[in-house]
Order: C-alpha cells, then sequence, then structure tokens
C-alpha cells in the first residue's frame, strides 16, 4: 500500500470525462465573447462600472486596495433605485413588465411593469418618509415572496437608507438580534404569508422581536392573507392607509445621491459557534458586480428574456439574482410566493409553461427533489422556451447535472454551475454559456475580473489534479467591506491563513484543463486513514447509482481510521432500505472512486436535514453520527427530520450490535 496521501492536501478521486461544448447557435448570439477573458483586470471592472451604470457623478478613481479593504469606483455618486427603475422608465421601458408574480394560492397573479414600480416605489419611499426614515436610517424587512418586498427594499435604496432583510422563515429571536446588531428602527412586515395551503405569522413572530429590539420605534404591516393580527396603536401602520395619501410622481421623491462606498446593506450568515456576521454590502461595487455577471452569465437578452431565479430574496442569492442585479439590467421577472411542491409537484413546471420562462436558476437540493420525484411532473409541460439552465447555492453532482440538462433542458440547454457566497455578492467561478466546455459537477472557471486559486496548507499554488483550499488573490468589486462592527471577526475568519488573501472557506480541486470543481466547506472534508476525502465526491458517487435520489456524507470519530465515512441516503420513490441494498452501495462508492471512500454505515431515510433555503446540514448530521447532543434545529425546514434520522441511527446501531 502506498503512503497515505499528505494532510495537507484534498485527495481527488471521483474522475468525470462527459463534456459538453457550446452550441453553435447558442455562440453565435452569446453576450460573452472569446476574447472576454484576454481583457485586463482593470480595464474589465473600469468598462463595467462605466457602461453598465448610470452616475449622477462619474468615479475618478477605480479601486483602493488596503488589505484585507477594498473601496472601488472612489469619488462617484449614484442611486441603486435610479439604476433599477427610473432610468429605464426615463428610456421609454415603463411598458415592459419587470415582475410576473405567481401566488402560492392557485390563480392569484399580478403583473406589474417597470413604470408600476417605479409608482409604486415612490409611494411607499414617501409612507417611509413620513415616519423618519432618511438617508442613513436602518430598516429590517421581514416578508414573505411578494411584490412588495422588491418594492420595501428599492423603496430603502431610493431614500439612502441601508437594510436588512431576514428570510421569513426565521425566528423571533433571529429577527430581533439581526435588528439590534444594526440598531434598525423600522421593521417592515406582513400579516402572514401562504406556505403550503397553510398561514405563516409573521406579525405575530414581528412583534416578539420588536419586544427585544428598544431601537425599532415603526412597523409597517402589509395586508397579505386579511387574517386578524395585533396592531399596537402609535407603532404599528397598515401598509395600505400609511401610503394612502402619498403621492406616486417621482419628482415627490427623488433618488438620493449615494457615495459609491455609501452602506447598501447588511446580509446576516451563519457562524458556526458565534453569532450571525453582518456581512457589510456597498452600493456601486456591488451593483456594478451583480449586474456584470448577470448579463454575461446569464445570456441576459432584456427585450426577450423571461427570468427566473427560483430562490427566496431573504438570501443573498434573491438579493443579487432576483432583485439588484436583474433589475439594473432590464430584466423580465418571474417572482413565486410558494414551494415547487404546492399544490402538486409539477407547480414550478407550471410556471415555465404559463410564462414562457427562457432562463431557470435554481439550487442542486431544488434538483435533487425533482429528481426523486420523478421526470414525469415535468414532462406534463411544455418547457420548450427553456435556452439556458443555472446552479447555485453548493456543488451539483453530475448526476443531478445530467437529470437536470436531459428532462428540463431537454438534452440542449447549457447549465451554468456557479459558485460564489454572501460575503462575494455576486458570482466569482461560472461557465459562459456561449464560450465554456461544460463539464457535470464542475463551476469551470472564474469570471473575467477575478483571480482566484487553490493553496495547499502552506500556501502554495497546487497544479492541475491537486486539491486544497479555494482562495481569491485580487479583490472585486462586489466583495464584502467586512463584518458590521467586528473588524477582527473580519480579520480572523477570512484573511488570517494566508497574507492579503481570501480564503474562501472551502475546498476545490483544479483539473488538467484548469477547471474548477468545488468540494464542499472545509469542515467537511473527512480525514480517514490519513486521506483527506470530500464529502461531495462521495456524495456524488452514491447519486450516481440509478436508486439514490439524494445523499448526504459525514465522518464519525473512529479508533482505528481517525474518521470514517457515514451516509444518509434517499432512494426513489420512497422505498425503503435493506442490508443488500447497504452493501450494494457501498460496493458501488468503491467502485467510483476506491475502497477507501466506502462508507462505514449507511442510514436509509426518507428525508434529509435541510434549511429553508434548501441547502443539508451536514452539522446535525455529524451530531448524530457522533451521538452528540444536537445543535440549533431552528433554521431547518422541518425540525422533525433529524429526529427521525437519529432515531433510524439508533435502532440500525442496535441491529448491528
Amino acid at each position: 500500500m502506498s503512503d497515505p496521501t499528505p494532510a495537507h492536501s484534498i485527495e481527488t478521486m471521483l474522475l468525470e470525462e462527459r463534456t459538453y461544448p457550446p452550441p453553435a447557435d447558442f455562440a453565435a448570439q452569446a453576450n460573452a465573447r472569446g476574447d472576454i477573458y484576454d481583457v485586463p483586470f482593470e480595464e474589465f471592472w473600469e468598462r463595467e462600472g462605466r457602461e453598465r451604470l448610470t452616475w449622477f457623478e462619474a468615479f475618478n478613481e477605480l479601486y483602493e486596495w488596503e488589505p484585507p479593504y477594498a473601496k472601488w469606483y472612489l469619488g462617484g455618486k449614484l442611486n441603486v433605485c435610479f439604476n433599477c427603475v427610473d432610468r429605464h422608465v426615463e428610456a421609454g421601458a415603463g411598458e415592459q413588465v419587470a415582475f410576473h408574480w405567481e401566488g402560492e394560492p392557485d390563480g392569484e397573479t399580478r403583473t406589474i411593469t417597470y413604470a408600476d414600480l417605479q409608482r409604486d416605489v415612490v409611494r411607499f419611499a414617501n409612507a417611509l418618509k413620513k415616519l423618519g426614515v432618511r438617508k442613513g436610517t436602518p430598516v429590517a424587512i421581514y416578508m414573505g415572496m411578494v411584490p412588495e418586498l422588491p418594492v420595501a427594499m428599492l423603496a430603502c435604496t431610493r431614500l439612502g437608507a441601508p437594510h436588512t432583510v431576514v428570510f421569513g422563515g426565521f425566528s423571533a429571536d433571529s429577527l430581533s438580534g439581526r435588528m439590534n446588531d444594526m440598531k434598525c428602527e423600522v421593521l417592515i412586515t406582513q400579516d402572514e404569508a401562504w406556505r403550503r395551503g397553510s398561514t405563516v405569522p409573521l406579525k405575530k413572530v414581528a412583534d416578539e422581536a420588536m419586544a427585544d429590539a428598544p431601537a425599532a420605534k415603526s412597523c409597517v404591516v402589509l395586508r397579505r392573507t386579511g387574517n386578524d393580527v395585533p396592531m399596537q396603536e402609535g407603532r404599528d401602520h397598515w401598509w395600505h392607509e400609511l401610503e394612502a395619501d402619498c403621492s406616486d410622481d417621482a419628482e415627490s421623491c427623488p433618488c438620493e445621491p449615494m457615495d459609491s462606498e455609501d452602506l447598501l446593506f447588511l446580509m446576516y450568515t451563519s457562524g458556526t459557534t458565534a453569532k450571525p456576521k453582518g456581512i457589510i454590502h456597498t452600493t456601486a461595487g456591488y451593483l456594478t458586480g451583480v449586474a456584470a455577471t448577470h448579463n454575461y452569465i446569464f445570456d441576459l437578452k432584456p427585450d426577450s428574456d423571461v427570468y427566473w431565479c427560483a430562490a427566496d430574496i431573504g438570501w443573498i442569492t434573491g438579493h443579487s439574482y432576483i432583485v439588484y442585479g436583474p433589475l439594473c439590467n432590464r430584466t423580465t421577472s418571474v417572482l413565486y410566493e410558494g414551494t415547487p411542491d404546492f399544490p402538486d409537484k409539477d407547480r414550478w413546471w407550471s410556471i415555465v409553461e404559463k410564462y414562457k420562462v427562457t432562463i431557470l436558476y435554481t439550487a442542486p437540493t431544488a434538483i435533487r427533489s425533482h429528481m426523486k420525484w420523478g421526470p414525469e411532473f415535468a414532462q406534463q409541460h411544455d418547457l420548450s422556451s427553456l435556452r439556458l439552465l443555472g446552479s447555485v447555492g453548493e456543488p451539483i453532482n453530475p448526476e443531478a447535472w445530467i437529470w437536470y440538462r436531459e428532462n428540463i433542458g431537454a438534452d440542449r440547454t447549457p447549465i451554468v454551475d456557479t459558485w460564489w457566497q454572501t460575503e462575494t455578492g455576486m458570482i466569482l467561478i461560472t461557465p459562459l454559456p456561449g464560450i465554456t466546455t461544460l463539464k457535470p459537477g464542475s463551476a469551470t472557471r472564474p469570471f473575467p475580473g477575478v483571480d482566484a486559486g487553490i493553496y495547499d496548507e502552506q500556501g502554495n499554488e497546487v497544479g492541475p489534479g491537486g486539491g486544497g483550499y479555494l482562495v481569491l488573490k485580487k479583490p472585486w468589486p462586489a466583495m464584502l467591506r467586512g463584518i458590521f462592527g467586528d473588524d477582527e471577526r473580519y480579520r480572523e475568519t477570512y484573511w488570517s491563513r494566508y497574507e492579503d488573501v481570501y480564503l474562501a472557506g472551502d475546498g476545490a480541486r483544479i483539473d488538467r484543463d484548469g477547471d474548477f470543481w468545488l468540494l464542499g466547506r472545509i469542515d467537511d472534508v473527512m480525514n480517514v486513514s490519513g486521506h483527506r476525502i470530500s464529502t461531495i465526491e462521495v456524495e456524488s458517487a452514491l447519486v450516481d447509482h440509478h436508486d439514490v435520489a439524494e445523499a448526504a456524507v459525514c465522518s464519525r470519530a473512529d479508533a482505528v481510521t481517525g474518521e470514517a465515512i457515514v451516509a444518509y441516503v434517499t432512494l426513489k420513490g420512497g422505498a425503503d432500505g435493506s442490508v443488500e441494498k447497504l452493501e450494494e452501495l457501498r460496493n458501488h462508492v468503491a467502485e467510483k472512486i476506491g475502497p477507501i471512500a466506502k462508507p462505514a454505515n449507511i442510514v436509509f431515510t426518507p428525508e434529509l436535514p435541510k434549511t429553508r433555503s434548501g441547502k443539508i446540514m451536514r452539522r446535525l448530521l455529524r451530531d448524530v453520527a457522533n451521538n452528540r447532543q444536537l445543535g440549533d434545529t431552528t433554521t431547518l425546514a422541518d425540525p422533525t427530520v433529524v429526529s427521525e434520522i437519529a432515531k433510524r441511527a439508533t435502532e440500525e446501531k442496535s441491529e448491528d450490535a
């Protein structure tokens, strides 16, 4: 037996050799052409900043880099709302649809043009001014996927009021914690939200949060379901009553000129051991980054495309690729309030057919859910309008990529598998669909103007075939400007391992063509007998089996090997597991990767624990595998799932004994 791999590298053993060159007809009309990678760094971002945005005062310096802090487009003045709404109306595009909104209750729809959006934003911005909201007033937003959510965000940006959007499934403690950290003075919410035919009590949660958030003096409540909710006199205001006498004339509420580096929003992202981190995003660099990436990566044609990012606006994907990037590019988008399986598992595909969606951007977890349900739901609908598919949120395993292309894209659409983070603000590693030869499971290469690499433990860049830590070697426009109120944590979390280099926290490998393959969080790398193995590769090998719908992998302590691999597997069609199937899957992994990667345990489960944004919570699975007390489960979509898994794992251990 050969010596174990040195501990500073991550082994990459799963080989994926299928390739998909760009279709000739797609390449001929693509926004991104072959020479885009040849444009020098400064020239690229200078051009994008000047041509992509409308400035009140032009910037006079591209960027300033004093590690670990960057500033971009120095000296410039602009307004995000003006760039996303007003300039399109002024240019004569007021009658173009900004959002086709589909409510969860079937048949409830709204069509919102750019002119409608401008009127709605102006009216609500004037209403907020009645509550004392001005430039610099921090505002919290806690809503479902209704058109008034982007209206509220844009009204804040029009006034120059920084906002934080809190996902409408978070608890009162999560909401109050974020409001207190930012010292929010106003909370915008709604009576209730719809979810799978039931109501979610947003106002009730908001009341609990405001009791613990003393800086918040006012609450604006949108009437959505119409059910009775308590309203505190003097503090709470119905949205429709507050804006009833407000003008919707744009001149009554001009867009506030903002400095390029003025705070746009905070987006809180969970820390593993401490309170959530308030990620700072500012104005010009962020908007340039999301608009440029949205244009090239999704090949956006404003006059013909119907684009649907099936995320929630409460997450960074929704900020960057539902609201700010698409609206800046004058996109017609779909906005959907509900879940993909209500009232039935074909709901998404009925929406694609109804609005003739051309571009669909969603998460691997959603794709694997559709795989589990079966292709027959998509086959009930005409999906021929689709010309481009996208993936976001975590690495996509090759079999899910292939299923997505074949069953949703009719085996003809390019797929852009994108890597980025809350912290990066914009997509950083991605195919460009008219240029890139696609590989199932690979995010391929850094976006133009992005300098990414993979380092080993000592800070040496690994060559083709190597695995290690994903890093960013140069600043980029949409990068975070720190953690709100915590410079020390910012430096320690992202900049302490390598000097002046951003540590993404993800493992990655680079293949012989120079393409990047994301391997999941560094914390999810398992050390088995000295071999450092990525959970993503083992999960991909399991899902490659024709009977497996989903799989999640983690490690447990082992006296002999240091760590042992534990797999949690959901079979297609809701089938039950068996001893025979367990051995079949273990051998399948050995065949795809090697004997060292065979799971020591496989737990069969009908569901995996996922957050409300669809990410698998491997941290909780590690707790189960190691017989530890379960950590925080408040962000789970269904907290009962993990207790059921723990029960099944205990039963299997008893049977083994």
